[in-house]
């Protein structure tokens, strides 16, 4: 697999954890079932995540570094298109996330 067809591959999927769960979320979860399911996004899901992309970028990372701002990015823009445009909080939430992902990125560099 070439770097190109890997950073495809991470983008999509990037776009499918922080774009199509929340969208999912909201869309099929009413009431007290749906907030659940976003502290679960929030809290354990895209943490995990950002850490996962952020250790996989570390390891090319002179081609791979935007990986974890790729992920924070598309996790703020979901989540301001679908709960609230604007929300200053989601930009607390992308910045751990950007954090997470960098430090799994190093962590991984200096292993490697």
């Amino acid at each position: 697999m070439t770097v190109k067809q890997k950073m495809i591959f991470w983008f999509l999927l990037s776009a499918v954890v922080m774009l199509l769960l929340p969208w999912l979320a909201v869309t099929f979860i009413k009431g007290d079932g749906g907030m659940a399911v976003c502290f679960i996004l929030f809290f354990a899901v895209n943490p995990i995540y950002s850490v996962t992309a952020g250790v996989f970028a570390g390891k090319n990372g002179k081609r791979l570094w935007s990986l974890p701002l790729i992920s924070a990015a598309l996790f703020l823009a979901g989540t301001w298109i679908f709960f609230d445009m604007g929300e200053t909080a989601f930009i607390l939430y992308a910045a751990v996330y950007l954090i997470l992902g960098i430090l799994g990125m190093l962590v991984s560099r200096f292993i490697r």
